[in-house]
């Protein structure tokens, strides 16, 4: 018994130095950030993706008057078949897929083109006008998606779909095509002139890190302009022009304001509006297996980007030799090409709200005269012959609701999210290289790749009922908050490791030899240093947020209604010229806080980018 005491000792004492080490691992700051971090986004991100994924293949309560032999909880395949193989298949999934493909893939090369081209022109020529030319370029960002779907209906609408004339048709006198009133090409306009604003940022960053030498160098050797466009400026900035069609695909494929508002009508129905019409009924499990296939669609648009981007070696532009930039002289065109610039940005940013603003004056839809001018949508008092009785928005207490529920869950959500985002960036950092900051790093980045109607859905089938000690938060103004937070946590992250970069290691090891905790170094040094991505962080959500609607479309309750979600009903309900002064009352509001959030420490649109 002895000699095995003996033997048993030291190995118990041999576990000492591991628990120690293990001990003193799990107490280094950025590992017990990373660690809260992965939990929070377990719970946040993976749980709900499961729960979802289990309510396609279990039985419902609704799916008991076909399945009548089964019981609620069984495993079943029928929702899958249903939605993939049934004969109703074609009209519920594959037609809504290709209508989404469509608008998608023709929205991002719109944008691409005009965003591409005004970035060039921006920065490799010596066009005047910049500052101008970049501030309207970010307006079509600021506005919600669906904007410039609801001025073109304004514009083009005909009787036969609309039910109303446009003022196009009010003035000619002639009926707009149906194909330009509703349908794919109105969609694929709007949503391209509304998303041009990503490729212009992105590749205009791209654009200034280019030594022009590498350009001059191939006209030396004989070959033009083009061809040195193509060959040599074109290939470095792929990786520029991934990250914008990701983010245009991406969004577009999601998107549900506009092909609600364009497509509907006349039954032009995409993934994002299908699944909307089967969760409003409660058929959720077809409409999770839409989302799945919203999901799946965007994830293998990642990996063909990364694919793509990945067979060059290097994209490196800026080397030790110096850097230089010259610009293309446009001689007698640069006048010309800065107003058809500014002309063709204030068609895209101002000539929307003027139409919108000029419908929210009329009294009868359809009747563009002087004489049916009003202010009624704005202050009237209430009648049943206008809105159905509502008085008008600005003397309207279930607006304002929605405008204060609007700001302060843009609010919420953007703190909570730039705080995650500094945490996310100093864990990230600080353990660079190892393979918790990895897994860090691609937890954060799940919910980029799951387009916000998906991700809405998600959180339905999350918090209908109890989990754990937290309730049932559907119905709740919480759950929209967390959602809201869970969806932009890869933005936050994007510009907290941006911010987190330049900031030097040895800053923080001086604190500590000088006997600073981890929360005095953290709140003396490392986030006053990082305030300007904290700042720039919080106003790329708040602006997000305000004017979210795909993401919280199919969460909203009349209690938690925000002005996003009620423009979509009074579209819906009719109400044209109600929808139109919400929108443009949803618009002022964000300009207002873009305007006082920009003031604080530098924060930008394209910092909260990580550009």
């Amino acid at each position: 018994m002895q000699n095995s005491n003996e033997s048993a000792f030291p190995r118990t004492s041999g576990l000492m130095p591991t628990l120690r080490r293990f001990l003193r691992w799990l107490s280094t700051p950025h590992v017990f950030l990373s660690i809260i971090m992965l939990l929070i986004m377990f719970y946040m991100v993976i749980i709900p993706l499961y729960r979802m994924i289990m309510t396609t293949i279990t039985v419902q309560d609704s799916d008991l008057r076909v399945l009548k032999d089964m019981e609620v909880g069984d495993f079943t395949w029928y929702h899958w078949v249903r939605m993939l193989t049934s004969q109703i298949a074609k009209i519920m999934t594959y037609e809504p897929l290709m209508h989404s493909l469509t608008i998608s893939l023709g929205a991002t090369v719109l944008a691409l083109t005009i965003g591409g081209l005004m970035a060039w022109m921006v920065v490799r020529t010596d066009v005047p006008g910049k500052g101008i030319i970049n501030i309207l370029a970010t307006v079509p960002y600021i506005m919600p998606s669906w904007t410039i779907a609801m001025a073109w209906t304004v514009l083009f609408k005909n009787q036969k779909s609309g039910g109303t004339p446009g003022l196009l048709e009010f003035v000619t006198g002639a009926a707009t095509p149906d194909w330009l009133a509703y349908g794919p090409l109105p969609i694929i306009v709007s949503s391209g002139l509304h998303y041009y604003t990503f490729f212009f940022l992105f590749v205009s960053a791209a654009l200034l890190s280019i030594d022009s030498s590498l350009e001059e160098a191939g006209e030396l050797m004989g070959a033009g302009r083009w061809r040195v466009m193509r060959k040599i400026t074109f290939p470095l900035v792929i990786p520029a022009i991934a990250s914008g069609f990701i983010m245009t695909f991406s969004k577009t494929m999601g998107t549900f304001g506009g092909p609600n508002v364009l497509g509907v009508p006349v039954q032009y129905y995409t993934l994002s509006t299908m699944l909307r019409s089967n969760t409003s009924i409660g058929n959720y499990g077809d409409g999770f297996v839409l989302a799945i296939v919203l999901i799946m669609f965007a994830m293998v648009t990642i990996l063909i980007n990364q694919k793509l981007v990945g067979t060059r070696k290097s994209y490196e532009t800026i080397g030790g030799r110096g850097f230089m930039a010259q610009k293309v002289k446009l001689r007698n065109y640069k006048v010309l090409f800065t107003v058809v610039v500014i002309i063709f940005e204030f068609i895209i940013a101002v000539l929307p709200l003027t139409l919108l603003i000029y419908s929210t004056l009329m009294l009868r839809s359809g009747n563009y005269s002087l004489s049916n001018l009003t202010l009624a949508h704005w202050i009237g008092r209430g009648d049943l012959s206008i809105n159905s009785g509502e008085p008008g928005v600005l003397l309207n207490p279930r607006i304002w609701r929605g405008a204060w529920n609007s700001i302060r869950l843009s609010l919420f959500t953007a703190f909570f999210t730039a705080f995650f985002g500094i945490i996310l960036g100093y864990s990230i950092v600080k353990g660079r290289g190892t393979r918790l900051s990895k897994l860090v790093e691609q937890m954060s980045f799940i919910p980029y790749v799951i387009p916000g109607i998906a991700f809405g859905a998600v959180y339905i089938s999350m918090f209908t009922k109890p989990v754990g000690p937290i309730p049932a938060l559907y119905g709740t103004f919480a759950l929209l908050v967390v959602v809201s937070v869970a969806k932009h946590i890869p933005y936050s992250a994007r510009s907290g490791v941006s911010a987190m970069l330049q900031v030097g290691k040895e800053l923080e090891e001086a604190a500590a030899l000088a006997g600073a905790s981890p929360w005095q170094r953290f709140l003396r040094i490392i986030f006053p240093l990082t305030s300007t991505g904290f700042v720039s962080g919080f106003l790329l959500t708040f602006i997000t947020t305000m004017r979210e609607l795909s993401l919280i479309i199919l969460l909203v309750t009349p209690t938690t209604a925000v002005l996003a979600s009620m423009t979509m009903r009074y579209i819906e309900n009719g109400n044209e010229q109600q929808a139109d002064a919400v929108i443009i009352l949803l618009i002022a509001i964000v300009l207002l806080g873009n305007f006082l959030i920009s003031r604080f420490r530098g924060g930008s649109l394209k910092k909260g980018l990580g550009i």
